[in-house]
């Protein structure tokens, strides 16, 4: 008994992912700006963070909701639509896809780590990434910082 015939499909996009994988493997081995072995701390921090802001980008900011809502359904409710996943298939896989930070960002990092080594001019969108990146944590981090005083002032007023 299977709990799922999502296998196939998983599958089949793990061999696609693990092709294009090869590909640019290949393809930087012999075509690439950059080396492996030239690459310092800093170009690894881009990288990382560069891949990070993708992730968030496509897998939560609303920004880009009309990508993910292609792979769902639309389900009528009362007073108006619901989306769901659907039930299997390919876009079922690329809608589970879409939703796991996890399982995008492996995607998302070769799609940072083949441009930043393949061309030149990567460096320059993979440098805007990575201060959004850092931008982004520090607003998440401000604003942190100041639920959490807020919530200890209101704690001290109940006092």
């Amino acid at each position: 008994m299977r709990i799922t015939d999502q296998y196939f499909w998983n599958f089949v996009f793990g061999l696609f992912f693990l092709a294009l994988i090869v590909m640019g493997a290949v393809a930087l081995d012999s075509e690439t700006a950059r080396d492996f072995a030239t690459l310092t701390l800093a170009d690894y921090a881009l990288m990382t963070l560069a891949s990070w802001r993708l992730i968030r980008l496509f897998v939560y900011d609303t920004v880009t909701k009309f990508v993910r809502e292609q792979f769902y359904d639309a389900k009528e409710i009362k007073g108006g639509v619901m989306l769901e996943k659907p039930a299997r298939g390919p876009r079922r896989t690329i809608a589970d896809l879409l939703s796991c930070p996890w399982c995008f960002g492996v995607w998302t990092t070769a799609f940072t780590v083949f441009c930043y080594m393949a061309f030149p001019w990567a460096v320059y969108p993979v440098a805007f990434l990575a201060l959004a990146a850092a931008a982004s944590f520090l607003q998440t981090l401000s604003n942190l910082v100041g639920y959490n005083a807020e919530k200890l002032k209101n704690q001290n007023e109940r006092l």
